[in-house]
């Protein structure tokens, strides 16, 4: 049995790296029945992920906090939760400050005109009130997942105080069943997952080999990217190593949840699959996973705050303000207030950079130079943020592993 799983799981592997390098080729030299069926399944594909991710996170999070054996339990998995994910995110938008502080970009001598789209956004305020509920279907048909976390967390607390033990038990096994019937889609979803990454490479390949002109733009840039890289590659490894957890096998672990995170640029919708590779590669506790996971994916974004940081700083400094420590010092805790309240979708770091901006009535002019190749810091700054939620699970299960309920 042990043998015939590891030779599936090779075979799995196999089919994986066929649908990129397909993927890769079709890019490169498309014709249009290639770029239309891949279009077609990176489009299914994305739009099956945001159907099951908001599901999940409602019967999760509140199946979850419903069942929590006891008291300790609870406020131990929100303060180990909460403790990782804002020191996490705190650093990366530090690790972000520093970057720019030493390494800081030349300004860029002119931009086109003004974004009447993005000009047009939310004022960063209004993205707080829009996470308050006044429907309580709204929240699930919006997707929006901020509001879907707190009823899903209200419910929860409340399935607890009821105090007859027949309705209790009846909702408990009413979400029970709800979740299998989920995690089996999600299994389904995982078994042909090859395609959608076959259509995600192919489109973003296509993309990128049309080229991007970087121009004074390069060092900035960089400076996103390397402060992602750091973050992932330094920074929260050295969280595990402290607990005695093996970097480089958790994220082998975790390959296939950061592989479609880079490729969807959406942790929320990477959720399912984040989840199944937490519980199944590292054997991560189910109450561990179903309650930490849907919650970091809407709190816990180290990549958005380190792009905010350095973008909302680097148009300011565009626009003449002068840029002091404790200037940086001041947009790592705004940064991470930020990161802390963005929904973990496509570009929405991106939107929420603009709105920051316009809401201090500062030109976002060159964020439409930078629009061009935002696809790719938002590949990166997902996988950092799917990489950055397994290690919270991580650290959060080796912390709670002898408090918590053996499965069934």
């Amino acid at each position: 049995m042990k043998k015939s799983k590891v030779s599936s799981s090779w075979q799995y592997a196999g089919w994986f790296g066929l649908a990129i390098v397909l993927g890769l080729v079709n890019g490169l030299y498309p014709t249009e029945p290639g770029l239309t069926t891949a279009r077609f399944l990176s489009d299914v594909f994305v739009r099956l992920f945001k159907f099951i991710s908001v599901p999940i996170i409602a019967v999760t999070i509140c199946y979850t906090i419903a069942r929590l054996g006891s008291a300790r339990t609870q406020k131990a998995l929100w303060k180990r939760t909460l403790g990782y994910t804002l020191s996490t995110t705190l650093l990366a938008a530090g690790v972000g400050a520093a970057l720019y502080y030493f390494f800081t970009p030349a300004n860029v001598t002119a931009a086109p005109a003004a974004d009447a789209g993005l000009a047009a956004q939310k004022g960063y305020l209004d993205y707080f009130v829009s996470v308050v509920p006044d429907n309580p279907l709204a929240p699930l048909v919006q997707g929006n997942v901020l509001s879907v976390l707190i009823i899903a967390i209200a419910v929860g607390i409340a399935i607890r105080f009821i105090k007859e033990a027949q309705p209790r038990a009846t909702i408990l096994n009413l979400l029970g069943a709800i979740q299998s019937v989920l995690f089996s889609l999600v299994g389904v979803l995982i078994r042909i997952l090859p395609l959608g990454i076959f259509g995600f490479t192919s489109i973003c390949t296509r993309d990128f080999a049309g080229g991007v002109a970087l121009n004074g733009l390069g060092h900035y840039f960089g400076l996103v990217v390397a402060s992602n890289l750091l973050q992932g590659v330094v920074v929260l490894p050295l969280f595990l190593l402290v607990r005695k957890i093996n970097p480089w096998k958790t994220a082998r672990n975790m390959s296939k949840a950061l592989l479609v995170a880079f490729f969807s640029k959406s942790s929320a919708g990477t959720l399912p699959v984040t989840m199944a590779c937490a519980e199944q590669n590292n054997k991560v506790h189910p109450t561990v996973s179903r309650f930490v996971l849907p919650i970091c994916t809407t709190i816990n974004m180290n990549g958005c705050a380190s792009f905010i940081l350095i973008t909302v700083v680097y148009l300011m400094q565009n626009n003449g303000a002068a840029i002091t420590i404790p200037t940086l010092l001041t947009w790592v805790l705004i940064a991470t207030v930020a990161a802390i309240g963005n929904a973990g979708v496509p570009m929405g770091c991106y939107f929420l950079a603009a709105s920051l901006l316009s809401s201090m009535n500062v030109p976002i002019q060159l964020l439409g130079i930078i629009l061009p190749f935002y696809t790719v810091l938002d590949m990166v700054e997902t996988s950092l943020n799917v990489w950055s939620d397994s290690c919270v699970a991580t650290l959060v299960n080796k912390d709670l592993g002898k408090d918590l309920p053996k499965e069934n």
